[in-house]
Protein backbone atom coordinates (compact mmCIF):
# COMPACT_ATOMS: atom_id res chain seq x y z
CA UNK A 1 0.00 0.00 0.00
CA UNK A 2 1.24 3.06 -1.07
CA UNK A 3 0.91 6.07 1.66
CA UNK A 4 0.20 9.55 0.45
CA UNK A 5 2.24 12.02 1.68
CA UNK A 6 0.97 15.90 1.25
CA UNK A 7 4.06 18.05 0.23
CA UNK A 8 4.29 21.31 2.59
CA UNK A 9 4.56 24.78 1.82
CA UNK A 10 7.78 26.02 1.32
CA UNK A 11 9.41 29.51 1.71
CA UNK A 12 10.46 31.65 -1.02
CA UNK A 13 12.76 34.92 -0.48
CA UNK A 14 10.36 37.16 2.08
CA UNK A 15 12.66 39.94 0.00
CA UNK A 16 12.59 39.44 -3.73
CA UNK A 17 8.89 37.74 -3.34
CA UNK A 18 7.54 40.87 -1.98
CA UNK A 19 7.25 43.39 -4.77
CA UNK A 20 4.72 46.23 -1.97
CA UNK A 21 8.06 45.81 0.40
CA UNK A 22 10.47 46.54 -2.56
CA UNK A 23 7.83 49.35 -3.93
CA UNK A 24 7.46 51.15 -0.34
CA UNK A 25 11.21 51.12 -0.02
CA UNK A 26 11.79 52.54 -3.69
CA UNK A 27 9.29 55.13 -2.64
CA UNK A 28 9.97 56.41 0.70
CA UNK A 29 13.68 55.99 0.46
CA UNK A 30 14.43 56.93 -2.75
CA UNK A 31 15.94 54.30 -5.34
CA UNK A 32 19.52 54.66 -4.36
CA UNK A 33 18.59 54.43 -1.27
CA UNK A 34 16.81 51.40 -1.64
CA UNK A 35 20.15 50.60 -3.21
CA UNK A 36 22.33 51.27 -0.34
CA UNK A 37 19.83 48.70 2.22
CA UNK A 38 19.60 45.78 -0.53
CA UNK A 39 22.15 44.16 0.50
CA UNK A 40 21.60 44.82 4.45
CA UNK A 41 18.05 43.34 3.63
CA UNK A 42 19.34 40.35 1.30
CA UNK A 43 21.31 39.13 3.81
CA UNK A 44 19.19 39.20 6.38
CA UNK A 45 16.49 37.28 3.96
CA UNK A 46 19.04 34.39 3.24
CA UNK A 47 19.20 33.93 6.78
CA UNK A 48 15.96 34.08 7.24
CA UNK A 49 15.12 31.06 4.91
CA UNK A 50 18.35 29.22 6.39
CA UNK A 51 19.60 29.15 10.23
CA UNK A 52 16.84 31.43 11.36
CA UNK A 53 13.69 29.14 10.48
CA UNK A 54 15.82 26.23 11.92
CA UNK A 55 16.62 28.54 15.50
CA UNK A 56 12.85 29.73 15.52
CA UNK A 57 11.50 26.10 15.40
CA UNK A 58 14.02 25.30 18.20
CA UNK A 59 13.07 27.99 20.37
CA UNK A 60 9.40 26.96 20.03
CA UNK A 61 9.88 23.78 20.69
CA UNK A 62 12.04 24.31 23.88
CA UNK A 63 10.35 26.82 25.66
CA UNK A 64 12.06 28.47 28.51
CA UNK A 65 12.36 27.36 32.38
CA UNK A 66 12.66 28.76 35.87
CA UNK A 67 15.22 27.59 38.30
CA UNK A 68 14.88 29.23 41.29
CA UNK A 69 17.20 27.69 43.56
CA UNK A 70 21.10 26.05 43.19
CA UNK A 71 21.91 22.37 44.42
CA UNK A 72 22.55 23.68 48.06
CA UNK A 73 19.91 26.39 48.28
CA UNK A 74 21.07 29.97 47.01
CA UNK A 75 18.89 31.61 45.23
CA UNK A 76 19.77 31.68 41.43
CA UNK A 77 16.50 32.35 39.41
CA UNK A 78 18.10 31.09 36.15
CA UNK A 79 16.07 31.63 33.21
CA UNK A 80 16.88 28.87 30.67
CA UNK A 81 16.39 29.63 26.82
CA UNK A 82 17.20 27.28 24.30
CA UNK A 83 20.10 27.39 21.80
CA UNK A 84 17.27 28.74 18.95
CA UNK A 85 16.24 31.55 21.15
CA UNK A 86 20.10 32.49 21.90
CA UNK A 87 20.54 32.44 18.03
CA UNK A 88 17.80 35.19 17.25
CA UNK A 89 19.09 36.95 20.20
CA UNK A 90 22.75 37.05 18.01
CA UNK A 91 20.68 38.12 14.76
CA UNK A 92 19.02 41.30 16.27
CA UNK A 93 22.01 42.00 17.47
CA UNK A 94 24.25 41.36 14.33
CA UNK A 95 21.27 42.61 11.71
CA UNK A 96 21.28 45.93 13.90
CA UNK A 97 17.20 45.15 13.63
CA UNK A 98 17.23 47.64 17.08
CA UNK A 99 20.34 49.34 16.46
CA UNK A 100 19.61 50.68 12.75
CA UNK A 101 17.57 54.28 13.82
CA UNK A 102 20.44 54.71 16.35
CA UNK A 103 23.80 54.03 14.10
CA UNK A 104 25.63 56.90 12.76
CA UNK A 105 26.50 55.82 9.55
CA UNK A 106 22.81 54.49 8.98
CA UNK A 107 21.18 58.20 9.65
CA UNK A 108 23.85 59.69 7.64
CA UNK A 109 23.18 57.43 4.92
CA UNK A 110 19.14 57.68 4.75
CA UNK A 111 18.31 60.36 7.62
CA UNK A 112 14.30 60.24 9.04
CA UNK A 113 14.57 56.99 6.29
CA UNK A 114 16.16 54.44 8.93
CA UNK A 115 13.46 54.10 10.68
CA UNK A 116 12.10 52.96 7.25
CA UNK A 117 14.91 50.13 6.75
CA UNK A 118 14.34 49.49 10.11
CA UNK A 119 10.61 48.40 9.81
CA UNK A 120 11.95 46.59 6.37
CA UNK A 121 14.25 44.77 8.25
CA UNK A 122 10.89 43.32 10.85
CA UNK A 123 9.01 42.88 7.98
CA UNK A 124 11.47 40.05 7.12
CA UNK A 125 12.74 38.81 10.33
CA UNK A 126 9.86 39.02 12.86
CA UNK A 127 7.55 35.79 11.58
CA UNK A 128 10.84 33.88 11.71
CA UNK A 129 11.74 35.01 15.17
CA UNK A 130 10.15 32.92 17.97
CA UNK A 131 8.95 36.36 18.78
CA UNK A 132 12.25 37.39 19.54
CA UNK A 133 10.56 40.65 18.18
CA UNK A 134 9.26 41.43 21.23
CA UNK A 135 12.50 42.31 23.75
CA UNK A 136 13.40 43.53 20.52
CA UNK A 137 10.29 46.27 20.84
CA UNK A 138 10.98 46.89 24.16
CA UNK A 139 14.78 47.38 23.66
CA UNK A 140 14.33 49.74 20.66
CA UNK A 141 12.09 51.69 22.99
CA UNK A 142 14.31 51.82 26.18
CA UNK A 143 16.71 53.25 23.67
CA UNK A 144 14.14 56.11 22.51
CA UNK A 145 14.05 56.64 25.91
CA UNK A 146 17.33 57.04 26.62
CA UNK A 147 18.35 59.19 23.43
CA UNK A 148 15.31 61.48 24.52
CA UNK A 149 16.43 61.94 28.36
CA UNK A 150 20.32 61.82 27.80
CA UNK A 151 20.31 59.31 30.41
CA UNK A 152 22.47 55.84 31.31
CA UNK A 153 24.49 56.40 28.08
CA UNK A 154 26.18 53.27 29.12
CA UNK A 155 23.12 51.13 28.57
CA UNK A 156 22.15 52.73 25.56
CA UNK A 157 25.73 51.72 24.23
CA UNK A 158 24.39 48.13 24.78
CA UNK A 159 21.13 48.47 23.48
CA UNK A 160 22.12 49.74 20.60
CA UNK A 161 25.66 47.64 19.86
CA UNK A 162 25.49 44.81 16.79
CA UNK A 163 27.96 42.77 18.75
CA UNK A 164 26.27 39.90 20.19
CA UNK A 165 28.81 39.94 23.09
CA UNK A 166 27.58 43.03 24.07
CA UNK A 167 24.03 43.86 22.58
CA UNK A 168 21.24 43.37 25.60
CA UNK A 169 17.58 43.81 25.40
CA UNK A 170 15.45 45.26 27.47
CA UNK A 171 12.65 44.59 29.64
CA UNK A 172 9.29 46.61 30.04
CA UNK A 173 7.17 46.46 33.58
CA UNK A 174 4.49 48.64 34.01
CA UNK A 175 1.48 46.37 34.82
CA UNK A 176 0.15 45.22 38.26
CA UNK A 177 -2.35 42.36 39.08
CA UNK A 178 -4.92 45.03 40.93
CA UNK A 179 -4.75 47.53 37.54
CA UNK A 180 -3.21 45.96 34.75
CA UNK A 181 -3.87 49.04 32.31
CA UNK A 182 -5.40 50.89 34.13
CA UNK A 183 -1.71 52.12 35.92
CA UNK A 184 -3.08 54.93 37.87
CA UNK A 185 -3.47 51.76 40.47
CA UNK A 186 0.08 51.30 40.26
CA UNK A 187 1.28 50.58 44.07
CA UNK A 188 5.05 50.03 43.14
CA UNK A 189 7.28 52.70 45.06
CA UNK A 190 10.20 54.51 44.18
CA UNK A 191 12.40 55.79 47.42
CA UNK A 192 16.01 57.91 47.34
CA UNK A 193 18.87 56.08 48.41
CA UNK A 194 22.00 58.08 48.47
CA UNK A 195 22.80 58.93 45.30
CA UNK A 196 20.25 56.38 43.80
CA UNK A 197 16.38 54.62 44.00
CA UNK A 198 15.35 51.78 45.19
CA UNK A 199 12.00 50.14 44.35
CA UNK A 200 9.34 48.17 45.49
CA UNK A 201 6.25 46.68 44.20
CA UNK A 202 4.89 43.84 42.06
CA UNK A 203 5.05 43.32 38.71
CA UNK A 204 2.34 41.24 36.87
CA UNK A 205 3.46 40.90 33.44
CA UNK A 206 7.17 41.46 32.47
CA UNK A 207 8.00 39.81 29.01
CA UNK A 208 11.46 39.05 28.28
CA UNK A 209 12.38 38.19 31.67
CA UNK A 210 15.87 37.26 30.62
CA UNK A 211 16.61 40.88 29.60
CA UNK A 212 20.20 42.57 30.99
CA UNK A 213 17.50 45.36 32.12
CA UNK A 214 13.50 46.62 32.10
CA UNK A 215 12.12 50.26 32.27
CA UNK A 216 10.00 50.35 35.38
CA UNK A 217 7.00 52.54 36.39
CA UNK A 218 6.70 53.50 39.93
CA UNK A 219 5.67 56.08 42.21
CA UNK A 220 8.20 58.52 44.28
CA UNK A 221 7.51 59.14 47.93
CA UNK A 222 5.22 61.42 48.24
CA UNK A 223 4.45 61.86 44.72
CA UNK A 224 0.66 62.15 44.32
CA UNK A 225 -2.02 59.68 42.88
CA UNK A 226 -2.74 59.07 40.08
CA UNK A 227 -0.58 57.24 36.57
CA UNK A 228 0.74 61.26 35.61
CA UNK A 229 2.66 61.20 38.61
CA UNK A 230 4.64 57.50 37.68
CA UNK A 231 8.18 58.14 36.74
CA UNK A 232 10.11 55.71 34.31
CA UNK A 233 13.21 54.06 35.96
CA UNK A 234 15.76 51.78 34.95
CA UNK A 235 15.66 48.52 37.03
CA UNK A 236 18.95 46.03 36.34
CA UNK A 237 18.30 42.42 36.29
CA UNK A 238 21.29 40.95 37.12
CA UNK A 239 24.28 41.62 39.59
CA UNK A 240 27.82 42.93 38.36
CA UNK A 241 28.38 39.29 37.19
CA UNK A 242 25.72 39.68 34.59
CA UNK A 243 24.50 36.25 36.05
CA UNK A 244 23.33 36.17 39.36
CA UNK A 245 19.71 37.95 40.16
CA UNK A 246 20.15 41.80 41.06
CA UNK A 247 19.41 42.54 44.91
CA UNK A 248 15.66 42.82 45.47
CA UNK A 249 14.81 41.37 42.09
CA UNK A 250 12.71 38.27 42.32
CA UNK A 251 11.14 36.28 39.70
CA UNK A 252 8.26 34.37 41.00
CA UNK A 253 7.02 32.49 38.41
CA UNK A 254 7.05 32.44 34.40
CA UNK A 255 3.74 32.32 32.82
CA UNK A 256 2.17 29.95 30.78
CA UNK A 257 0.97 31.47 28.11
CA UNK A 258 -1.80 30.63 25.12
CA UNK A 259 1.07 32.17 22.57
CA UNK A 260 4.69 33.29 22.11
CA UNK A 261 5.66 30.46 24.20
CA UNK A 262 9.42 30.99 23.11
CA UNK A 263 9.33 34.19 24.92
CA UNK A 264 10.41 34.13 29.02
CA UNK A 265 7.56 36.24 30.60
CA UNK A 266 7.30 36.01 34.21
CA UNK A 267 5.95 37.74 37.83
CA UNK A 268 8.52 39.84 39.43
CA UNK A 269 8.57 41.20 42.85
CA UNK A 270 10.64 44.07 43.80
CA UNK A 271 11.97 44.85 47.13
CA UNK A 272 14.15 47.22 47.35
CA UNK A 273 15.61 46.89 43.20
CA UNK A 274 18.15 49.68 42.81
CA UNK A 275 16.71 51.82 40.02
CA UNK A 276 17.91 54.54 37.65
CA UNK A 277 14.95 57.19 37.30
CA UNK A 278 14.70 58.01 33.88
CA UNK A 279 12.80 61.39 34.31
CA UNK A 280 12.86 63.97 37.14
CA UNK A 281 11.26 61.98 40.06
CA UNK A 282 10.15 65.63 41.65
CA UNK A 283 7.69 65.99 38.50
CA UNK A 284 4.95 63.85 36.52
CA UNK A 285 6.29 61.25 34.64
CA UNK A 286 4.17 59.13 32.30
CA UNK A 287 4.12 61.33 29.31
CA UNK A 288 8.26 60.59 29.46
CA UNK A 289 7.00 57.04 29.22
CA UNK A 290 5.32 57.63 26.40
CA UNK A 291 8.63 57.80 24.21
CA UNK A 292 8.54 54.30 24.63
CA UNK A 293 5.15 53.50 24.50
CA UNK A 294 4.40 54.72 20.71
CA UNK A 295 7.67 52.58 19.40
CA UNK A 296 6.67 49.14 21.43
CA UNK A 297 2.66 49.87 19.64
CA UNK A 298 4.90 50.65 16.30
CA UNK A 299 6.68 47.19 16.59
CA UNK A 300 3.62 45.39 17.92
CA UNK A 301 2.03 46.53 14.16
CA UNK A 302 5.42 45.60 12.70
CA UNK A 303 4.60 42.27 14.31
CA UNK A 304 1.15 42.02 12.91
CA UNK A 305 2.01 42.78 9.23
CA UNK A 306 4.77 40.82 8.56
CA UNK A 307 2.94 37.83 10.22
CA UNK A 308 -0.03 38.65 7.80
CA UNK A 309 2.25 38.74 4.67
CA UNK A 310 4.21 35.44 6.18
CA UNK A 311 0.84 33.25 6.74
CA UNK A 312 -0.11 34.25 3.38
CA UNK A 313 3.26 33.00 1.81
CA UNK A 314 3.02 30.08 3.73
CA UNK A 315 -0.93 29.48 2.54
CA UNK A 316 -0.01 30.20 -1.11
CA UNK A 317 2.55 27.55 -1.08
CA UNK A 318 0.02 24.98 0.29
CA UNK A 319 -2.25 26.15 -2.10
CA UNK A 320 -0.10 24.99 -5.00
CA UNK A 321 0.77 22.03 -3.80
CA UNK A 322 -2.73 20.79 -2.56
CA UNK A 323 -5.24 18.98 -4.66
CA UNK A 324 -8.84 19.07 -4.00
CA UNK A 325 -11.89 17.94 -6.64
CA UNK A 326 -9.62 16.97 -9.15
CA UNK A 327 -7.62 20.06 -9.22
CA UNK A 328 -4.98 22.14 -7.75
CA UNK A 329 -6.35 24.20 -4.53
CA UNK A 330 -4.69 27.52 -5.80
CA UNK A 331 -7.24 27.20 -8.95
CA UNK A 332 -10.26 26.60 -6.97
CA UNK A 333 -12.39 30.31 -7.55
CA UNK A 334 -13.40 30.25 -4.13
CA UNK A 335 -9.89 30.10 -2.40
CA UNK A 336 -8.56 32.17 -4.76
CA UNK A 337 -11.59 34.46 -3.80
CA UNK A 338 -10.15 33.88 0.06
CA UNK A 339 -6.37 34.08 -0.46
CA UNK A 340 -7.13 37.80 -2.46
CA UNK A 341 -9.11 39.01 0.51
CA UNK A 342 -6.15 37.83 2.62
CA UNK A 343 -3.41 39.66 0.51
CA UNK A 344 -5.45 42.96 0.82
CA UNK A 345 -5.91 43.00 4.04
CA UNK A 346 -1.96 42.20 4.53
CA UNK A 347 -1.03 45.27 2.47
CA UNK A 348 -3.48 47.43 4.42
CA UNK A 349 -1.12 46.22 7.80
CA UNK A 350 1.88 47.03 6.07
CA UNK A 351 0.86 50.00 4.99
CA UNK A 352 -0.36 51.15 8.44
CA UNK A 353 2.70 49.90 10.16
CA UNK A 354 5.07 51.41 7.50
CA UNK A 355 3.51 54.57 7.96
CA UNK A 356 3.94 55.09 11.27
CA UNK A 357 7.71 54.01 11.10
CA UNK A 358 7.88 56.74 8.59
CA UNK A 359 6.59 59.29 10.81
CA UNK A 360 8.52 57.91 13.65
CA UNK A 361 12.11 58.46 11.78
CA UNK A 362 11.05 62.23 10.93
CA UNK A 363 9.33 63.18 14.29
CA UNK A 364 12.68 61.96 15.42
CA UNK A 365 14.26 63.86 13.12
CA UNK A 366 12.48 67.08 14.34
CA UNK A 367 9.29 67.40 12.17
CA UNK A 368 7.17 68.71 14.38
CA UNK A 369 4.09 67.85 11.66
CA UNK A 370 5.36 64.23 11.66
CA UNK A 371 5.17 64.32 15.36
CA UNK A 372 1.67 65.34 15.57
CA UNK A 373 0.24 63.23 12.80
CA UNK A 374 2.03 60.41 14.79
CA UNK A 375 -0.15 60.94 18.31
CA UNK A 376 -3.03 60.00 16.43
CA UNK A 377 -1.51 57.52 13.37
CA UNK A 378 0.22 55.25 16.38
CA UNK A 379 -2.49 53.82 18.52
CA UNK A 380 -4.32 53.69 15.15
CA UNK A 381 -2.23 51.48 13.47
CA UNK A 382 -1.18 49.71 16.38
CA UNK A 383 -4.85 48.73 17.01
CA UNK A 384 -6.23 48.15 13.39
CA UNK A 385 -3.31 45.71 12.89
CA UNK A 386 -4.14 43.85 15.71
CA UNK A 387 -7.38 42.90 14.86
CA UNK A 388 -6.47 42.81 11.33
CA UNK A 389 -3.74 40.19 12.00
CA UNK A 390 -5.89 37.88 14.64
CA UNK A 391 -8.56 37.37 11.44
CA UNK A 392 -5.97 36.33 8.88
CA UNK A 393 -4.58 34.20 11.22
CA UNK A 394 -8.05 32.25 11.55
CA UNK A 395 -8.72 32.47 7.54
CA UNK A 396 -4.81 30.83 7.37
CA UNK A 397 -5.51 27.78 9.88
CA UNK A 398 -8.79 26.94 7.55
CA UNK A 399 -6.97 26.93 4.25
CA UNK A 400 -4.87 24.41 5.90
CA UNK A 401 -8.15 22.40 6.99
CA UNK A 402 -7.32 20.16 9.21
CA UNK A 403 -3.40 20.08 8.86
CA UNK A 404 -3.75 23.96 10.28
CA UNK A 405 -5.26 22.25 13.38
CA UNK A 406 -2.17 19.97 14.46
CA UNK A 407 0.50 21.49 16.28
CA UNK A 408 3.78 19.47 14.81
CA UNK A 409 2.87 21.35 10.92
CA UNK A 410 3.37 25.07 12.97
CA UNK A 411 -0.05 26.33 11.59
CA UNK A 412 -1.57 26.74 14.60
CA UNK A 413 1.34 29.02 16.49
CA UNK A 414 -0.02 31.73 13.68
CA UNK A 415 -3.01 32.27 15.80
CA UNK A 416 -1.84 31.40 19.56
CA UNK A 417 0.75 34.15 18.32
CA UNK A 418 -1.41 36.77 16.16
CA UNK A 419 -4.13 36.85 19.41
CA UNK A 420 -1.64 38.90 21.85
CA UNK A 421 -1.01 41.78 19.02
CA UNK A 422 -4.24 43.41 20.35
CA UNK A 423 -3.32 42.98 23.85
CA UNK A 424 -0.08 43.76 24.16
CA UNK A 425 0.82 48.04 24.48
CA UNK A 426 -2.51 48.26 25.07
CA UNK A 427 -6.08 46.47 23.91
CA UNK A 428 -8.53 47.30 21.32
CA UNK A 429 -10.72 49.43 23.86
CA UNK A 430 -8.01 50.63 25.76
CA UNK A 431 -6.35 52.52 22.47
CA UNK A 432 -9.59 53.54 21.18
CA UNK A 433 -9.96 55.92 24.29
CA UNK A 434 -6.25 56.64 23.62
CA UNK A 435 -7.56 58.27 20.15
CA UNK A 436 -10.56 59.81 21.98
CA UNK A 437 -7.44 61.49 23.76
CA UNK A 438 -5.50 62.29 20.83
CA UNK A 439 -8.69 64.23 18.88
CA UNK A 440 -9.13 66.22 21.78
CA UNK A 441 -5.90 67.71 21.79
CA UNK A 442 -3.24 69.18 19.91
CA UNK A 443 -3.80 69.13 16.34
CA UNK A 444 -6.40 66.78 16.78
CA UNK A 445 -7.98 65.07 13.65
CA UNK A 446 -6.86 67.55 11.47
CA UNK A 447 -3.02 65.87 9.97
CA UNK A 448 -5.24 62.55 9.86
CA UNK A 449 -8.50 64.39 7.63
CA UNK A 450 -5.81 66.43 5.69
CA UNK A 451 -4.25 63.36 4.06
CA UNK A 452 -7.92 62.02 3.80
CA UNK A 453 -8.91 64.68 1.63
CA UNK A 454 -5.86 64.83 -0.70
CA UNK A 455 -5.56 61.15 -1.20
CA UNK A 456 -9.27 61.45 -2.59
CA UNK A 457 -8.72 64.56 -4.73
CA UNK A 458 -5.76 63.03 -6.32
CA UNK A 459 -7.31 59.70 -6.88
CA UNK A 460 -10.85 60.98 -8.26
CA UNK A 461 -9.44 60.66 -11.94
CA UNK A 462 -7.73 57.32 -11.85
CA UNK A 463 -10.09 55.55 -9.29
CA UNK A 464 -13.37 57.81 -9.27
CA UNK A 465 -15.41 54.92 -7.60
CA UNK A 466 -12.32 54.78 -4.79
CA UNK A 467 -11.85 58.49 -4.37
CA UNK A 468 -16.01 58.88 -3.98
CA UNK A 469 -16.28 56.22 -1.24
CA UNK A 470 -13.41 57.54 1.10
CA UNK A 471 -14.41 61.20 0.26
CA UNK A 472 -17.59 59.56 1.70
CA UNK A 473 -16.25 58.05 4.64
CA UNK A 474 -13.76 61.06 5.56
CA UNK A 475 -16.71 63.46 5.64
CA UNK A 476 -19.08 61.53 8.08
CA UNK A 477 -15.54 60.65 9.64
CA UNK A 478 -14.65 64.58 10.21
CA UNK A 479 -18.47 64.96 11.30
CA UNK A 480 -18.00 62.41 14.12
CA UNK A 481 -14.32 63.22 14.86
CA UNK A 482 -15.59 66.59 15.89
CA UNK A 483 -18.38 65.33 18.34
CA UNK A 484 -15.58 63.50 19.76
CA UNK A 485 -13.53 65.78 20.21
CA UNK A 486 -16.10 68.12 21.97
CA UNK A 487 -17.00 65.78 24.10
CA UNK A 488 -15.03 62.73 24.89
CA UNK A 489 -15.94 61.68 28.14
CA UNK A 490 -19.21 61.48 27.11
CA UNK A 491 -21.32 57.95 27.36
CA UNK A 492 -22.40 58.10 23.86
CA UNK A 493 -18.79 59.24 22.57
CA UNK A 494 -16.95 56.51 24.37
CA UNK A 495 -19.83 53.25 23.59
CA UNK A 496 -18.74 53.88 19.89
CA UNK A 497 -14.89 54.46 20.47
CA UNK A 498 -13.45 51.18 19.22
CA UNK A 499 -16.03 51.63 16.01
CA UNK A 500 -14.76 55.09 15.83
CA UNK A 501 -11.10 54.16 15.91
CA UNK A 502 -11.43 51.46 13.35
CA UNK A 503 -13.06 53.34 11.20
CA UNK A 504 -10.22 56.14 11.59
CA UNK A 505 -7.68 53.48 10.72
CA UNK A 506 -9.75 51.55 7.58
CA UNK A 507 -9.33 55.09 6.22
CA UNK A 508 -5.93 55.91 6.78
CA UNK A 509 -5.38 52.87 5.52
CA UNK A 510 -6.93 53.73 2.05
CA UNK A 511 -5.43 57.35 1.63
CA UNK A 512 -2.14 55.55 2.35
CA UNK A 513 -2.48 52.93 -0.25
CA UNK A 514 -4.17 55.53 -2.90
CA UNK A 515 -0.57 57.63 -1.94
CA UNK A 516 1.33 54.79 -3.02
CA UNK A 517 -0.76 53.83 -6.33
CA UNK A 518 -0.22 57.09 -7.03
CA UNK A 519 3.59 57.31 -6.97
CA UNK A 520 3.81 53.81 -8.56
CA UNK A 521 1.10 54.42 -11.58
CA UNK A 522 3.71 56.95 -12.92
CA UNK A 523 6.11 54.05 -12.70
CA UNK A 524 4.06 52.28 -15.11
CA UNK A 525 2.92 49.41 -12.11
CA UNK A 526 -0.78 49.17 -11.72
CA UNK A 527 -0.72 46.97 -8.99
CA UNK A 528 -1.01 48.97 -5.70
CA UNK A 529 -4.02 50.67 -7.70
CA UNK A 530 -5.91 47.50 -7.47
CA UNK A 531 -5.12 46.93 -4.15
CA UNK A 532 -5.64 50.45 -3.27
CA UNK A 533 -9.10 50.01 -4.70
CA UNK A 534 -10.51 46.63 -3.30
CA UNK A 535 -9.71 47.82 0.00
CA UNK A 536 -11.84 50.84 0.03
CA UNK A 537 -14.61 48.74 -1.61
CA UNK A 538 -14.26 46.12 0.91
CA UNK A 539 -13.73 47.90 4.03
CA UNK A 540 -15.06 51.34 3.10
CA UNK A 541 -17.67 50.01 0.69
CA UNK A 542 -18.63 47.42 2.30
CA UNK A 543 -19.17 45.97 -1.57
CA UNK A 544 -18.83 42.04 -2.57
CA UNK A 545 -15.32 42.14 -4.11
CA UNK A 546 -14.69 38.86 -4.26
CA UNK A 547 -14.65 38.09 -8.21
CA UNK A 548 -12.19 40.78 -8.78
CA UNK A 549 -10.53 38.90 -5.62
CA UNK A 550 -10.56 35.44 -7.50
CA UNK A 551 -9.94 37.12 -11.30
CA UNK A 552 -6.52 39.37 -10.06
CA UNK A 553 -5.24 37.16 -7.18
CA UNK A 554 -1.59 36.94 -9.06
CA UNK A 555 -1.54 40.77 -9.45
CA UNK A 556 -2.30 41.12 -5.55
CA UNK A 557 0.81 39.30 -4.39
Amino acid sequence: MTRFVQTGPSLRDPYTADPQLRGWLDRLLGEDGHAAAKQRLADLSAEVIGPLRAAHHDAETHPPALTRFDAWGRRIERVETSAGWQAQRAAAARHAVVALPYLPDARAAWGPGARVVQHALLHLWGPESATFSCPVAMADGAAALLTQTGAQRQWLARLTSTDPAVAVTSGQWMTESQGGSDIARSTTTARPDGDGWRLTGDKWFCSAIDSAMAVALARPEGAGPGSRNLVPYLVPRYAADGVSPADGVQVLRLKDKLGTRAVPTGEVRLDGAEAFPLADPAAPGLATMMTLVVVTRLHNAAAAAGGMRRGLEYALGYAAERTVAGGILADNPLHRATLGGLAVDAAGAFALAMHGFALLGRAEHGDAAAAAELRLAAPLAKLATGRLAVASASEYLECFGGAGYVEDTGIPRLLRDAQVLPIWEGTTNVLSVDVLRALSGGDGAAPLLHRLTAAADAATHRLPGAAEALAGATARLAADAATAAADPRSTRVLAGARELALRLGHALTAALLLEHAAWAAERGDERPALLASLWILRRLGQADVSAELHEHLGQLM
